[in-house]
């Protein structure tokens, strides 16, 4: 990884010592390993530091003494971005949403796309697509609606699917 070397060096600065910074390497190599994709790392760089630091944080915060400054120099590094963990959850919520609002209806998906993606008016859909505002009103309230709904019967699943896991485990 090109970004290791610049890694290792401010885990060195901030008196980690080797070993610990060969097991927080480790460890965050196994969570970039762990991701679905890559496609939504803008900055590889920054998110290969961002999960470097929180894994060194966690592993601090574990440790029973602790140098103030450490944890002092550890925390000032922050590049104001979600962290790792986040990022890959806004990505898949996103995909979620997109894949629901694939599902909906010809018409439906595309007034709901330049109404709420595109962010045009309702006055402006109704002009180019030749119907009227309040048509437009209601085919954006269908498609909100709808995927509500899925996303309601998906946790109902996903709930569902959990409770068995549990009732499953507490047999054995």
């Amino acid at each position: 990884m090109p970004h290791e070397i610049n890694v290792r060096a401010w885990l060195r600065r901030t008196r980690v010592s080797p070993e610990d910074i060969d097991d927080v390497i480790q460890e965050a190599y196994c969570k970039l390993a762990g991701l679905d994709g890559f496609e939504h790392i803008e900055r590889p760089d920054a998110y290969f530091f961002s999960v470097v630091r929180h894994l060194l944080l966690r592993r601090i915060r574990r440790a029973s003494v602790v140098s103030f400054t450490t944890i002092a120099e550890i925390e000032a590094f922050d590049d104001d971005r979600p962290s790792p963990e986040r990022e890959v959850a806004a990505q898949r919520e996103y995909e979620r949403i997109r894949t629901l609002i694939a599902l909906l209806p010809d018409r439906c998906r595309e007034i709901f796309e330049m109404r709420r993606i595109q962010g045009l008016s309702q006055r402006e859909i109704a002009r180019m697509i030749g119907i009227s505002e309040g048509m437009v009103e209601y085919h954006v309230s269908q498609g909100v609606k709808a995927i509500v709904r899925s996303m309601r019967v998906q946790e109902e699943e996903v709930h569902s699917r959990a409770d068995a896991l549990l009732r499953a485990e507490k047999r054995l």
